[in-house]
């Protein structure tokens, strides 16, 4: 039996790309997220039952800062970009050792809420449907 030691990936410096530019500075949570559902048959006997998995479906979420003064910050990207499909990279910078990987999936930009509550910073979080699962790379 393999002894399998784990190498974290830590999320304290990455790169977040959406479309052609860097949003990572702007963001405080970034995760691909699965969801696999499952079909059941049970029968009408005791231990008769069949579970199968149906296809895999992918959201990305994301929590970021809100800012509609700067032009193409995230917050105006995904309002400017309703609807469409664009491509999204997320890669650790400092891995805790060895090679981080790059993870690339094709997501759909949804708008965010606008505002918030008073004497906060605005924040939003959104979860962009995703096309396929993400593509894992090492460089």
């Amino acid at each position: 039996m393999a002894n399998i030691v784990p190498v974290p990936i830590v999320l304290n410096d990455i790169v977040l790309i959406i479309g052609a530019d860097n949003y990572e500075a702007a963001v405080s949570k970034a995760e691909f997220v699965p969801t696999t559902p499952t079909v059941s048959f049970s029968g009408m006997t005791p231990g008769s039952m069949i579970q199968l998995a149906a296809t895999t479906s992918w959201v990305m979420n994301l929590d970021f800062a809100q800012d509609h003064a700067t032009a193409k910050s995230l917050s105006l990207y995904l309002l400017d970009n309703n609807g469409q499909n664009k491509s999204v990279t997320l890669k650790p910078k400092k891995p805790a050792s060895g090679t981080a990987p790059t993870y690339t999936i094709t997501a759909m930009m949804i708008p965010t809420t606008i505002g918030g509550a008073v004497d906060t910073i605005a924040a939003s979080s959104v979860t962009l449907p995703c096309s396929g699962q993400p593509v894992r790379t090492v460089a």
